[in-house]
């Protein structure tokens, strides 16, 4: 069920919840969290594409905050709020409301959010493109257990990557990080196997990818060693090797989804290591709510060379 609502205000969409519900015979029971995208208009259906998806793991009401630029005097200067409520089929396993700010509300989107989160419940924002310097300063930032955002979706990874480094907070992530799973739970497998002292990293990737920067940084972090960055053809993250006084540790990923991992004095093996998609990314950073601290030590790149 969509309702839409022009001109109008939170207590108003609130309304518009009750009466959905009501419609379609469900409760507002079972829904765990409240996740707040911030975006576009051109990134809106595939984000919330993405969360509806998510929320069949988690089942959230999710708010959309679409910022309209203003085109004419009269949208420069009238404030205006307008929503669709979507329940039932419309949104996944929870409910969903797009709201798009005009004037001098967007300005203040927080206090048009702040009423409509699920009460005693957790908050996590997600800035699919355009998310701001310091998250944790943002407004809806601050109203959030979990900040997400993407180094992908920037001109200059590497660039707004350093820029976290000093704007990290407890409840930072990105999804740039959490592509990184499935490689580090390999890297640890591998490493449990051989037992042998790492001499050595190198990180290849295609040029420029933050994926590949963090996940050197977390190697170095982790095993006291300078791993070098190699470019690759792509796509994203294409191998990681190890090595030590026996050999060297091989995670080999040219494309598709299956890599082969060799070890020193072991035949080598083909794992599935895939490129998984926005919305299981989601699903899994609703999965634990508290401080990544994983992810500040790579950003920070902490423990590096501590002997030198």
């Amino acid at each position: 069920m969509k309702i839409d609502l022009t001109d109008t205000t939170a207590s108003k969409i609130n309304g518009a919840l009750v009466q959905g519900r009501r419609a379609i015979g469900t409760p507002a029971v079972g829904m765990v969290l409240t996740m707040v995208i911030v975006t576009d208009e051109e990134n809106a259906y595939d984000s919330i594409k993405a969360a509806e998806e998510a929320s069949r793991e988690h089942p959230s009401r999710t708010l959309v905050v679409i910022k309209r630029h203003a085109r004419t005097l009269r949208d420069r200067t009238h404030s205006r709020l307008d929503a669709e409520v979507r329940v039932g089929s419309e949104s996944g396993t929870g409910e969903t409301v797009v709201l798009r700010t005009y004037g001098e509300v967007s300005d203040h989107a927080d206090s048009v959010v702040l009423p409509l989160l699920l009460p005693d419940a957790p908050v996590v924002v997600w800035w699919p493109v355009d998310a701001p310097v310091n998250p944790a300063q943002d407004p809806l930032g601050a109203l959030a257990q979990r900040r997400i955002t993407d180094l992908y979706a920037v001109e200059r990874p590497l660039d707004v990557l350093q820029t976290r480094v000093h704007s990290y907070a407890p409840g930072d992530t990105d999804l740039a990080w959490t592509r990184l799973t499935l490689w580090r739970s390999m890297l640890a497998a591998a490493l449990d196997q051989a037992r042998e002292k790492v001499t050595s990293a190198a990180v290849e990737a295609e040029a420029e990818n933050p994926s590949a920067e963090l996940l050197a940084r977390w190697l170095e972090a982790r095993l006291n060693v300078q791993a070098d960055r190699l470019v690759s053809a792509g796509p994203l993250v294409t191998a990681v090797r190890l090595g030590t006084d026996n050999g060297e540790i091989i995670i080999d990923r040219p494309d598709g989804p299956l890599a082969t991992m060799s070890l020193p004095g072991q035949p080598s093996r083909t794992l599935a290591l895939k490129v998984r998609p926005t919305s299981e990314l989601i699903a899994e950073e609703l999965r634990r709510l508290d401080a990544d601290e994983m992810y500040a030590v790579a950003l920070r790149g902490e423990g590096i060379k501590e002997s030198a």
